[in-house]
Order: structure tokens, then C-alpha cells, then sequence
């Protein structure tokens, strides 16, 4: 995965510092999502899927622990608490609800980039989608979303397939229940069992030699579906 696919989310409710951190990011290739409210950054959240997320505890709604405890029901997204208040406490309590990293204001930019940078270096590490997936005949780069057959036609995938497949790998040999599904890929409030079924299908016709009797994108009727790498 390359800088210019991460999609940053900046929970920040001062318009000065979110100017100066889409800035910053812009320019080093993000994609920065704004949200000034932890209810408005939760929505974002699930509607982006971010790679990193950087957030204010000082929120006009709701602190920021909120949002980090909120986001840890449904995603893993590595969280850096950016705030103005520095104790202690204050940061073994963001450590605690799930948080990554904590730079307290005033901030150097270099060292926040640098840092952010770490985090998703860490992700994409212990991260199996960072590395190329082999399904048979079938060879997927999950880095840049791209399958290669036997013929050696690319096939690229949507962000919707890329994340289903992600999901699948994280648990590959066991079944995963279409609920988790839906929750990692979607967000937590997502039920449309009919949408996973279209992508599960389309995946298939990517991926398998035959989609009609698929050897490793297998479903568990009634409970989920369940990734077989090799055979």
C-alpha cells in the first residue's frame, strides 16, 4: 500500500490545527476526512474505513475517549490522540480505551508525520493483506488491489472486494460469520446480507477458476464464509 492510498481521519474541533493537518498530509499524499465532532467523526469513520485516524480528546460533543472506545466495537484502526493536555493520567486513560500513539499540543509536524508513519508501518506488518496472496492458480498483490491468472490478465479490485478479501485473510481456515463481515467491511449499524452476497460473488468471478464451484472463497450456509489459501 502506498502514502497516497491511506485515508486520514482528523477528529479536531480547532479549524486553525485541522488547516494545518490537512496541509501537512495533503502534500505528503493522504487523503485527510475532517469531522469536528466525535459523533461526526464516528460517521466518517464508517464511511471511509480509515487506515490512521488522528484525534482531539478535547471534543465540543463528546471526548475523544469516546470516539476511541467507540471505534474499538467495530474497527482496528490504528488511533494517535493529538491534545493539549498532557498528564499522565490523561494518557494511560487513552492507552487504555484503545488508542496507538499520543503527541500532546504544541506539536512539531515532522514528528507527528513521522510518527503516523510508524503506526501504519506497524499495521501494515503485522497486517497479513500486506503480503501477496496466492489462491491456486490466482496470484493477488493486496498492496496495489490487483489479481493475475493464469493468463496473466490483471483484475483489479474494488475497495469493497479488497477490504471482504482483507477480512477473510485476517481468519484465513476459519469460518468468518457474515455479521463480522459486515462490520469490519461496512461499520457496525450495516445488515444488507444481500450486498455481501453481491461482492462474494464478484470476488469469485476474479478470483476462482471456476466461481460456479469455488475452491477458496467457501460459504458456510446459514453462518459466513471461510478463506481457503491454499489447497
Amino acid at each position: 500500500m502506498t502514502l497516497a492510498m491511506h485515508r486520514l481521519l482528523v477528529v479536531e474541533d480547532d479549524p486553525g490545527i485541522r488547516k494545518v493537518l490537512r496541509l501537512l498530509f495533503d502534500g505528503e499524499g493522504f487523503r485527510v476526512i475532517p469531522a469536528e465532532t466525535c459523533a461526526l467523526g464516528i460517521r466518517q469513520a464508517q464511511s471511509h474505513r480509515p487506515d490512521v485516524c488522528i484525534v482531539d480528546l478535547g471534543l465540543p460533543d463528546r471526548d475523544g475517549l469516546a470516539f476511541v472506545r467507540e471505534l474499538r466495537t467495530w474497527s482496528a484502526a490504528p488511533v494517535l490522540i493529538l491534545t493539549a493536555c498532557g498528564e499522565e493520567g490523561q494518557r494511560l486513560s487513552a492507552f487504555e480505551a484503545g488508542a496507538d500513539d499520543y503527541i500532546a499540543k504544541p506539536f512539531s509536524c515532522p514528528e507527528l508525520l513521522a510518527r503516523t508513519r510508524a503506526i501504519l508501518r506497524r499495521v501494515t506488518l503485522r497486517d497479513p493483506g500486506a503480503r501477496t496472496l496466492k489462491l491456486g492458480a490466482t496470484s493477488i498483490d493486496l498492496g496495489r488491489r490487483v489479481a493475475r491468472g493464469r493468463s496473466g490478465e490483471e483484475k483489479r479490485l474494488t475497495p469493497l472486494e479488497h477490504r471482504i478479501l482483507e477480512c477473510l485473510l485476517r481468519y484465513a481456515g476459519d469460518v468468518v460469520p457474515h455479521r463480522d463481515i459486515l462490520r469490519e467491511v461496512w461499520g457496525p449499524h450495516h445488515s444488507d446480507m444481500r450486498a455481501l452476497r453481491v461482492y462474494i460473488t464478484s470476488l469469485r468471478r476474479k478470483l476462482e477458476i471456476d466461481p460456479v464451484q469455488p475452491r477458496h472463497i467457501l460459504t458456510e450456509p446459514g453462518i459466513g464464509y471461510r478463506l481457503v489459501a491454499e489447497q
